[in-house]
């Protein structure tokens, strides 16, 4: 059931202009098997969580995920990641063809606290900044640039294809881009053991 907009603080712009771009295929192995595949508080996967919150605030935005496949969602379009890290995943992905949105909402798998209520005000606030699209929208949290969980232009995308960084900072750097300073553990990974286990503390 999609959550109504007074929940989700998203406009119907931001629902139907957004797509998701889900990374889920990084090498780590601290947690034992792929993160995108571990259980998730909420149900799921960690991967098919993140696909749910999109598609409770987004529901006819675009999805792709950039990786390894979700079993909760067998059937989504997926491409395969050269694993080299994130930034030349998203330029891989950017020279390919993709679905029709205005910008993509790049996350990656282990960014397991994003509820729809957050992503909604998240899409609003980007919006209100930049209406047009015309900017790469990042949070600074805890004096961080966070570049995953970013709203990436279309438009950007022949340019990212074309370039040779591999950080997506070095991507974000030379391309017009906004920071907006934020709260909310959303933003924060889940990219370690003694992590997983205080974020399922905190969900019980």
């Amino acid at each position: 059931m999609t959550p109504p907009l007074a929940a989700t603080g998203a406009s119907p712009g931001a629902q139907t202009e957004t797509g998701l771009l889900l990374l889920t295929g990084g090498r780590g192995s601290r947690m034992g098997v792929p993160k995108h595949l571990l259980d998730h508080p909420a149900g799921g996967t960690w991967g098919g969580h993140l696909v749910r919150v999109f598609a409770s605030v987004c529901p006819k935005g675009p999805i792709c995920v950039l990786g390894e496949p979700l079993p909760d969602w067998p059937t989504l379009p997926r491409l395969d990641d050269p694993r080299q890290g994130p930034a030349v995943a998203l330029r891989t992905w950017s020279g390919l063809s993709a679905p029709a949105a205005q910008r993509w909402w790049v996350v990656a798998c282990d960014q397991v606290r994003w509820t729809p209520t957050r992503l909604g005000i998240w899409l609003a606030r980007a919006a209100a900044v930049d209406p047009d699209a015309s900017h790469w929208v990042l949070a600074r949290h805890q004096g961080h640039l966070q570049p995953l969980g970013s709203l990436l232009p279309a438009a950007f995308r022949p340019r990212l294809a074309d370039m040779a960084s591999q950080s997506l900072l070095a991507l974000v750097e030379p391309l017009p881009h906004l920071i907006l300073d934020l709260e909310g553990n959303e933003w924060l990974d889940v990219d370690t053991p003694e992590a997983r286990k205080a974020f399922e503390k905190a969900e019980d």
